[in-house]
């Protein structure tokens, strides 16, 4: 497996107070964790860090898209992105809280690597279920789409009874 190439966002040389800082993602960035679900990823990331005495507050906003292919036919459609995600950094020698919104990081640290955040939170973002909007539109005309349409039960086999069911019904 690749390491994935760290986005350090070095916080110790910063003043108290709010601090912008943009993040362009791409396919080498998924490259770099072996993940090859998305075709094209086209997202930028924004994260404005607040810096207090011992925490650092993390406020990111995604927007953009990704292409993926369709899990019925494999077309490949894109996905629109527009999501925020907030974590808390603690700077401290003790690690108490289970929350997966608060970070520790040690008090002589002097950045922190926001690639696994930047990673996570997009991969969740994604549906699971991918399905292109032209097959629910009816627009999509594939030929995947037209064997899927012939294997379908014929409405003959789906009206009709079978008895063994009807005797097991009667026992209730």
């Amino acid at each position: 497996m690749k390491l994935p190439s760290p986005l350090l966002v070095k916080f110790s040389g910063l003043k108290e107070g709010f601090h912008n800082f943009n993040f362009d993602i791409g396919n080498k960035f998924f490259e770099s964790f072996d993940y090859d679900d998305f075709i094209d990823v086209d997202i930028v990331a924004k994260l404005k860090l607040e810096k207090r005495k011992n925490m650092l507050n993390l406020d990111f906003l995604f927007s953009g898209k990704i292409k993926v292919p369709c899990d019925l036919t494999m077309e490949p459609f894109y996905i629109d992105i527009n999501t925020d995600y907030s974590v808390i950094v603690k700077l401290s020698e003790s690690k108490d809280s289970a929350d997966d919104k608060i970070i520790f990081l040690s008090t002589s640290a002097s950045s922190i690597d926001v690639s696994n955040i930047i990673f996570e939170t997009i991969v969740l973002e994604t549906p699971q279920k991918r399905v292109h909007p032209g097959i629910e539109e009816g627009s999509l005309k594939s030929e995947i789409l037209d064997k899927l349409e012939n294997l379908k039960p014929k409405e003959m086999f789906l009206n009709k009874r079978d008895p063994r069911w009807d005797k097991l019904k009667e026992l209730l």
